[in-house]
């Protein structure tokens, strides 16, 4: 099997890692816009090949979108035209719109909406990592609206690479990924800024920040290149849930300034609770 990856950063590239480690394919042939990208993935074994989209697109037997999320609706139009046998499939994380943009067209049973639940903070080919999505969850959107043989193929590589797999409406995908992704990210630039401004006045800050801090702030490092589509297009979502962390942060400022060290307490025994979620 022939698989084209359009965009090779970290998405993308470790995508093709796991696919070549697997013995999944036959063939990796690489698009991207960036030159140095494309170099870069060819000479670190990402891909096979670089080509042209037309013929990288023509050539392919799977199509996989790892490009920023405010390019993907449109470029999976372009390739829906010009497909046939093929499947097209994204790993982007916000579905909503695109899954909109494509509904009505005549080969959208080609196309499979994806997004694995896993990323780091760096980016670019480099950042590619071998095992990267094993025992991570992948999200599969709208699932009934793909042709069976698209889903059994998507679905198959996913679980062949150790993911498991979780479906969801579009919607609904866009709303769960902000509450349990997009704000993590937008604390974290914050918690960062807020540092580096009061850094300014007290330079030992960084000199006492310890492992507490460096796996909080960590998310700050990444590329805002990525990070600005994702929190624009899901906007409504990820304002929602800043609503809710700021009355939160509120709540726990005003239990700080009365010394309500039950209040305290108890809001914190509740937040421990999250341990039954995440171990």
């Amino acid at each position: 099997m022939t698989v084209t990856i359009i965009g090779l950063g970290l998405i993308g590239g470790s995508f093709a890692l796991a696919l070549k480690d697997r013995g999944l394919t036959d063939r990796v042939i690489g698009v991207d816009t960036d030159p140095a990208h494309a170099a870069k993935a060819v000479e670190l074994g990402l891909v096979d090949e670089i080509r042209p989209m037309d013929e990288a697109v023509e050539q392919a037997d799977l199509i996989a979108l790892a490009i920023p999320v405010n390019a993907i609706p449109l470029l999976a139009v372009k390739i829906l035209n010009r497909v046939d046998r093929q499947v097209v499939m994204d790993m982007g994380s916000t579905k909503e719109e695109l899954c909109e943009v494509i509904a009505q067209h005549a080969r959208r049973g080609r196309f499979v909406a994806t997004h694995p639940m896993w990323g780091t903070e760096y980016s670019g080919p480099e950042a590619a990592v071998r095992g990267a999505f094993t025992g991570r969850s992948v999200v599969v959107c709208q699932r009934e609206l793909s042709d069976p043989d698209a889903v059994e193929l998507v679905e198959g590589l996913y679980e062949r690479i150790g993911m498991p797999i979780i479906e969801m409406g579009a919607e609904e995908h866009d709303l769960h990924a902000a509450y349990v992704s997009h704000i993590s990210q937008v604390t974290s630039y914050a918690l960062a800024l807020t540092v580096l401004e009061k850094e300014r006045e007290e330079s030992k800050i960084f000199a006492l920040a310890g492992g507490g801090f460096e796996s909080t702030v960590r998310l700050a490092k990444s590329s805002g290149e990525m990070w600005i589509p994702i929190l624009l297009k899901n906007k409504y979502n990820v304002l929602d849930v800043l609503r809710e962390h700021i009355h939160q942060l509120q709540i726990m400022r005003r239990m700080i300034e009365r010394d309500d060290a039950e209040g305290l307490r108890a809001a914190i025994g509740k937040a421990n609770s999250i341990r039954r979620i995440i171990h």
